[in-house]
C-alpha cells in the first residue's frame, strides 16, 4: 500500500425481500441475496423482520414458528460461516422459553457474527396495534409477547450496531438510548405497509439519522406477501446527516452503502447535540441491558 493510500471502507449490505407463508421458499431466497452480497465484500448483510416468514392468518403464524435454536436458525448460522459474514436476521418469529404456558411468540432481531454464534438477541419492546379505517388493521400484540428491554450496542466491524425492529421506528426515545450508549448504526429491519410506508417511512428513518447522527440502515419487506397483505419495500440505508445514500428498487434485492466513521465523528463534532442536551431538563433514557442471547 502506498504511503497516501487511504484504508478501505467497510461495506455493507441491505437486502429487500418478499417472505410468504412458505419458510423453504424464503430461505433460497434470502440464502441467495446473502450469497451475492458475501461476494460483493459485504461485512454485514441485513435482513428485514419476517425474513423467515410471513403468515396469512395468526393460527398459521404460531405453527410456522420456531425456537432460537431450531432448524432455521442453525440454517443462518452456517451460512454466516460459509459466508464469512455478520448477519442481522431482523425479525425472527421465536418461540420462548414461556412458549407452553402463553402460546404466545416473540419477535426477534438477532445478530449473528461470521462464525455463526449468537452476538446478540433484541426482542421487540413496541408492538404495531394499529387499526386506520378502512386501510390497515394489525394487532400483533393478540400473539406476540413485548420485549422487556433494549440492548446495548454491539461491536461490528462497520461499527456499533444498534438493533431494533420496524414499529420501534416511531419512538425517538429508543434511538436516543442507543445512541448515547455509542450506537453508530441504528438498524430498522421492517415490514411497513403500502399506507403507512408511503407516509411516514422515509421522513422517519431520516428524522432517527439527524437526530442521533447515526448511519440508520432499514432492511425491508416488498411486494404481495399474501393475499391479504402487501408491503411497501424502500430498504434504504441513511447517513449520519440524513441523506439517503442507497435504496432498493422494486422487487427483492440488495443494496450497497460504505460505512465511514470518520464522517460520522466529525458531524458529531461539528454540531455536537450529545453535549448540549439538556437532562436537568427532561432527563436521561434509562441504561440499556447487555446484549441477552437466550
Amino acid at each position: 500500500m502506498s504511503a497516501d493510500a487511504r484504508p478501505l471502507k467497510p461495506l455493507i449490505a441491505v437486502c429487500q425481500t418478499t417472505s410468504i407463508p412458505n419458510k423453504d421458499h424464503n430461505m433460497e431466497c434470502c440464502s441467495r441475496l446473502i450469497r451475492e452480497a458475501a461476494q460483493r465484500g459485504a461485512c454485514i448483510v441485513f435482513l428485514p423482520e419476517a425474513f423467515d416468514f410471513i403468515g396469512s392468518n395468526t393460527e398459521e403464524t404460531l405453527s410456522l414458528a420456531e425456537p432460537l435454536e431450531g432448524d432455521h436458525v442453525q440454517h443462518y448460522a452456517g451460512l454466516a460461516r460459509d459466508c464469512g459474514v455478520w448477519l442481522s436476521l431482523g425479525g425472527f418469529h421465536e418461540r420462548g422459553s414461556d412458549w407452553e404456558s402463553t402460546h404466545r411468540i416473540y419477535n426477534c432481531h438477532l445478530l449473528l457474527d461470521p462464525k455463526g454464534n449468537l452476538a446478540a438477541a433484541y426482542r421487540k419492546t413496541h408492538l404495531c396495534d394499529v387499526e386506520l379505517e378502512g386501510r390497515v388493521s394489525m394487532k400483533e400484540s393478540a400473539f406476540t409477547n413485548p420485549g422487556l428491554e433494549i440492548v446495548s450496542p454491539v461491536n461490528t466491524p462497520a461499527g456499533k450496531v444498534g438493533l431494533a425492529i420496524c414499529y420501534d421506528l416511531r419512538f425517538p426515545e429508543m434511538s436516543l438510548a442507543l445512541a448515547q450508549e455509542g450506537a453508530e448504526i441504528l438498524t430498522y429491519p421492517s415490514a411497513f405497509t403500502v399506507t403507512t410506508g408511503s407516509a411516514h417511512w422515509e421522513v422517519l428513518l431520516r428524522a432517527r439519522a439527524i437526530e442521533t447522527q447515526s448511519y440508520v440502515v432499514a432492511a425491508a419487506q416488498t411486494g404481495k406477501n399474501h393475499e391479504k397483505r402487501t408491503s411497501y419495500g424502500h430498504a434504504m440505508i441513511v447517513d449520519p446527516w440524513g441523506s439517503v445514500i442507497a435504496q432498493c428498487q422494486e422487487g427483492p434485492g440488495v443494496c450497497y452503502a460504505e460505512i465511514d466513521l470518520a464522517y460520522l465523528r466529525r458531524i458529531r463534532q461539528e454540531i455536537p447535540v450529545f453535549h448540549h442536551r439538556r437532562t436537568d431538563l427532561y432527563g436521561r433514557v434509562a441504561p440499556l441491558k447487555s446484549p441477552v442471547t437466550s
